[in-house]
């Protein structure tokens, strides 16, 4: 011991800062460990997740819903009216949101003025008073779009009318389903319902849906992996930039469009509004990865996350060994940037379904193929690139299918490990947009946001109560 002490140490502090700076201030060598108990210090769920680490029932189920996810191969393949393409829209009045379940009046202005304006598309209802009366009375079922195999932007809302992309895992047969994309301004998806909006809905309806759905069946289906990978390869992430998507998919959509008998002035109305929206593939994308999370779903023992999604109010995740139960916590605030004349007190909570694309291993998770997105949600060049990193130390594994020119064509990050985000601290990173909290106003900005760590917390805890009683690790 005493030569020990005699001979130059270098110290591993672990903990407080102040520990390293009095070693230092005595000149020693110091090395500072970044470390923090698991779970943000939860001892419950740090139990778990030790139970969980390396459980050979766990590793099999993940190495299965990874497969799954792997294998889906989502293909466009119909527009259906959404009473088509969801029968639980038939059975009553049924209007679908984004996020997890949230009762009426805990919902925020967004969502709240959308489904409003939902109620007066479908005819329920003559005014917003009358509107509210029948949600308010029970008469109208509000369910997440999740519950129902399909995803909406921001508020999400989906009512039986609306037509929607029907997209097909030809892996397994399965569907997944979203709405379309109404563009930028007062649109419905931030809560705004004048007759000026619900006149476009009418329209989408009577116009952009059977049109689209006539090049659709001309087309003779669209994969939609091979056009997202092209589109990572032109500066989108999928999420918040979908520019070269958007120009993707009309390269394949609009000589179908062409070829169908439909009237010319028809043809040019749905041009001119999916050409004016760069946003317009957006809807395909969070439909896709709906499917490849779909096919990873409801694995017994899988600590795989199949769904995060945002209501407004709450933020929600799923896993894939848990089924269809949700675990909730507060919704973190979004940091970015800000349109001029507002702040983060005119600001929501985080809103919508979109942050499947990170779920599934794009929007976030790309930004390094995406430079110019940080122009819109903050940060560098620089910051887009180490998120990409960062989010391969909380995932199974990478998917070859999409790959990131930034880093060497890498692929990306996919497969969030509840367990790792736990065990290293490290939350799973969405970029998304800001709309305002008051119904109609609309986006007011776009930044970075992340899941909360108490929705881990809880999946850990709910998952190691579903292992067999005397299980071991072996």
């Amino acid at each position: 011991m005493n030569s020990l002490f005699s001979q130059p140490l270098t110290v591993v502090n672990a903990g407080l800062n102040g520990f390293a700076d009095n070693i230092k201030q005595a000149s020693g060598t110091v090395i500072p460990l970044a470390w923090q108990p698991p779970v943000e210090g939860n001892i419950a769920a740090g139990l778990s997740l030790a139970e969980l680490l390396n459980h050979p029932l766990v590793e099999q189920a993940n190495e299965i819903a990874f497969t799954r996810y792997l294998a889906a191969q989502p293909v466009l393949v119909d527009v259906l009216s959404a009473a088509e393409a969801i029968p639980a829209l038939q059975l009553r009045k049924t209007i679908l949101h984004s996020g997890p379940p949230i009762a009426w009046k805990k919902m925020c202005g967004p969502v709240q003025g959308a489904i409003l304006g939902a109620v007066l598309y479908e005819g329920w209802a003559a005014d917003i008073a009358g509107a509210e009366r029948l949600i308010v009375a029970g008469e109208i079922a509000l369910e997440p779009c999740h519950h129902h195999q399909s995803v909406g932007p921001m508020a999400g809302i989906i009512s039986p009318s609306m037509p929607l992309w029907a997209i097909e895992n030809t892996t397994n047969g399965q569907r997944a389903f979203s709405n379309f994309n109404e563009g930028l301004g007062k649109v419905l998806r931030f809560g705004a319902n004048s007759e000026e909006v619900l006149n476009r809905l009418r329209w989408m309806q009577q116009e952009l849906g059977p049109a689209l759905k006539a090049a659709v069946q001309k087309i003779g289906g669209l994969e939609l992996k091979p056009l997202m990978a092209q589109a990572l390869h032109m500066g989108d992430e999928v999420h918040n930039r979908n520019a070269a998507a958007t120009g993707l998919f009309i390269k394949r959509v609009l000589p179908a469009l062409l070829e169908c008998e439909l009237p010319l002035p028809q043809i040019q109305r749905c041009v001119a509004f999916i050409t004016g929206n760069d946003h317009f593939f957006l809807n395909l994308s969070m439909a896709a990865c709906k499917s490849m999370m779909d096919a990873a779903a409801n694995v017994p023992f899988s600590s795989m996350v199949t769904v995060m999604a945002r209501n407004g109010v709450n933020f929600g995740i799923r896993l894939s060994g848990t089924g269809d139960i949700w675990f909730q916590a507060p919704a973190n605030p979004v940091e970015g940037l800000f349109f001029p004349g507002y702040g983060v007190d005119d600001a929501a909570a985080d809103l919508g379904d979109s942050a499947i694309t990170e779920t599934a291993g794009v929007g976030g998770f790309a930004m390094a193929s995406s430079p110019a997105i940080v122009k819109f949600v903050g940060g560098t060049p620089e910051d887009a690139t180490h998120n990409s990193r960062r989010m391969q130390k909380i995932t199974l594994g990478a998917n070859p299918a999409f790959t990131l020119p930034a880093l060497n064509f890498s692929p990306t990050a996919a497969g969030i490990d509840a367990r790792k985000v736990a065990d290293r601290g490290i939350l799973p990173v969405i970029n998304t947009g800001i709309a305002h909290r008051l119904a109609g106003i609309g986006q007011i900005g776009a930044g970075i946001t992340t899941a909360p760590m108490s929705c881990f917390a809880d999946a850990l805890l709910a998952l190691a109560q579903k292992l067999p009683q005397g299980a071991h690790h072996e």
